[in-house]
């Protein structure tokens, strides 16, 4: 299949970034990093999670945050929800597109929420019924699809029947998530033919984490199979808190470079984007993960 002449990147630092940071960001420094990301050409940003401070306490300013961001037009700000109590703070927030989140692991699900697959699945409906009466656009994360820290491999079944319920549900988009990183081109090749058979390809997204420094192979393995959306994090942020030695999210950075390079739109100013990278690494006190931005800074 051919490669597209548009690439659409869902910017998922500011929540699945920072919400594995040892210590808490600033308000102010999360507010700034979201204006810098949508000053850059990036139409679809993640800003934070409305799941309970308890679980996640990085981000329990989601409400000031979203109060605080300078809303650009035609720049999406989605959120992050647990259940229907998440959903309608994020509501009254202004929150005006929301995303939900499974596994396709039942063991990775139950360390993570608290709940198995089918429990959190049940615990969506009304989400996503709300949000269809609200007007509300809702995405859907599987993770795990390529392999679980608990139970090792999952099978590729559980990732079809896991998308195909988030979508039948309403979930507009489905992000296909390699939360270790253990994946490879074939692997996330085969494992998007098997999910695109239920969920239209059209309605999917991938979403690759680089422990060990695959995702860039990955997302071009899954563009060549059709996918046209990809989820990244400035500076490479991110990681799995429940997987020892998962490395950070693939890049934005990395991924633009490549994708630029090949000659794919993304609508990004790579400069900018570099600096923002760049200004966050110093915010976090720690270098890049970014290899573009550590090689145009020559560190």
């Amino acid at each position: 299949m051919s490669l597209p002449a548009r690439v659409r990147i869902v910017e998922v630092g500011p929540r699945d970034g920072l919400q594995n940071e040892a210590a808490p960001v600033a308000t102010c420094d999360k507010i700034a990093l979201i204006d810098r990301l949508s000053a850059t050409g990036l139409d679809c940003i993640e800003a934070t999670s409305f799941v309970s401070p308890k679980w996640v306490p990085q981000l329990a300013d989601a409400a000031d945050v979203m109060a605080g961001i300078r809303r650009r037009d035609g720049v999406a700000y989605p959120v992050l929800v647990p259940n229907l109590q998440g959903y309608e703070r994020a509501r009254a927030a202004g929150a005006d597109q929301v995303s939900v989140f499974s596994a396709a692991s039942d063991a990775f699900n139950r360390r993570n929420t608290n709940a198995g697959v089918d429990e959190s699945l049940a615990r969506f409906a009304p989400v996503v019924e709300r949000a269809a009466a609200d007007g509300v656009r809702v995405r859907g994360y599987v993770s795990t699809v390529l392999g679980c820290p608990y139970q090792g491999e999952v099978p590729v079944a559980e990732v079809v029947r896991v998308a195909a319920a988030l979508h039948a549900m309403g979930c507009r988009e489905v992000s296909l998530g390699d939360t270790i990183g253990v994946g490879t081109p074939t692997a996330a090749r085969a494992m998007l033919r098997a999910v695109a058979d239920a969920v239209p390809m059209p309605a999917l997204a991938v979403h690759f984490h680089d422990t060990y420094g695959q995702a860039l192979a990955n997302v071009l393995a899954c563009l060549e199979e059709g996918v046209r959306v990809v989820d990244a994090a400035v500076s490479g942020t991110g990681g799995c808190p429940y997987a020892r030695g998962a490395s950070g999210n693939l890049a934005t950075e990395d991924l633009v470079y490549m994708l630029h390079g090949m000659g794919i739109e993304t609508g990004v100013d790579l400069d900018a984007l570099v600096d923002t990278g760049a200004w966050l690494a110093g915010i976090l006190g720690r270098q890049t993960s970014s290899r573009v931005t550590r090689a145009r800074r020559g560190s």
